[in-house]
């Protein structure tokens, strides 16, 4: 893969691509000992593709990248600490010594598919901005996206022309909600999810009279009790089983934080950040540069 160069700063880039959820890395010289292309505080982005700004070129800026693609191929995210002698590890004529902090960053991690652009589907996206989501919406309607929502960060558009082929696109461990303005499209979409073990939940809009008419279409056409039960509906009654207000906003605000609850993972480190033994060696020792 080549890499594309880019004159955009390392701050702009880390802006856009943090409001995007792109994965990226941010590397910071921390340390500078003898002589080196750059001072401490020195940063430069890395992406996957694309480079942003830099620490001065050369081998060690080099394997900067290489180390911190490899935190990205291998989400390994978080904070880690590179050490690197100019005229040993990277073969420079500087003979001086640098501490590199590289911060990786996964991106959005979570997908959220919303079939429908109705008033719910509308105030769903809206009050979904800020999170770190990455929405996929999808209408038969041509007209059904407004242009205001055309610079919202991580919404992508989609004609949804076709059940199967939409859901079929879909990535693995995507939350789905089904709400479109046609019933015969809701059921379509909800047996296409079915049929994909891979999702991560299916929510659909509705009364309970809707759900018993598909729950009794469902099972006459041989979907077995445990794929039904994948069906929440109506989405957001984790939060509202008694909720009286069903305006647009209403129901969408029980959606997002039933999202939120079913899209929260703990964390599965027991320690965050720097080793703390690798932080003392950093902040108490002089480092000694090698030829």
């Amino acid at each position: 893969m080549s890499d594309l160069h880019t004159p955009e700063t390392w701050h702009a880039a880390l802006h856009r691509l943090q409001r995007d959820g792109i994965p990226h890395v941010l590397a910071t010289q921390v340390t500078s000992a003898g002589s080196t292309p750059r001072e401490p505080g020195a940063r430069m982005v890395i992406t996957d593709d694309a480079i942003f700004d830099t620490l001065g070129g050369g081998t060690f800026e080099w394997q900067t990248i290489t180390t911190a693609r490899a935190c990205l191929a291998e989400q390994r995210y978080g904070l880690s600490l590179e050490a690197f002698s100019l005229g040993g590890r990277s073969g420079q004529c500087c003979g001086g010594f640098v501490n590199i902090l590289l911060e990786a960053f996964p991106g959005t991690t979570t997908h959220i598919a919303i079939f429908g652009a109705g008033h719910v589907g509308q105030e769903i996206v809206k009050l979904s901005a800020p999170l770190p989501w990455q929405l996929h919406w999808h209408d038969s309607r041509s007209d059904a996206f407004a242009e205001q929502y055309q610079q919202q960060p991580r919404l992508n558009f989609y004609p949804l022309q076709d059940a199967q082929h939409s859901v079929a696109a879909l990535r693995a461990d995507t939350h789905a909600l089904v709400l479109t303005h046609n019933h015969d499209e809701d059921y379509s979409l909800i047996t296409a999810l079915i049929d994909r073990d891979d999702v991560a939940s299916i929510g659909l809009i509705g009364s309970d009279s809707k759900w018993a008419s598909f729950e009794g279409r469902l099972k006459r056409e041989g979907y077995s009790a445990k794929q039904i039960l994948r069906v929440r509906c109506p989405i957001g009654r984790i939060q509202a089983t008694k909720l009286n207000n069903k305006t647009p906003y209403a129901i969408a605000l029980t959606v997002v934080a039933e999202l939120l609850w079913l899209t929260d993972a703990p964390s599965s480190q027991e320690n965050r950040g720097l080793d703390s033994q690798a932080l003392r060696t950093l902040m108490t020792d002089s480092p000694t540069t090698t030829s």
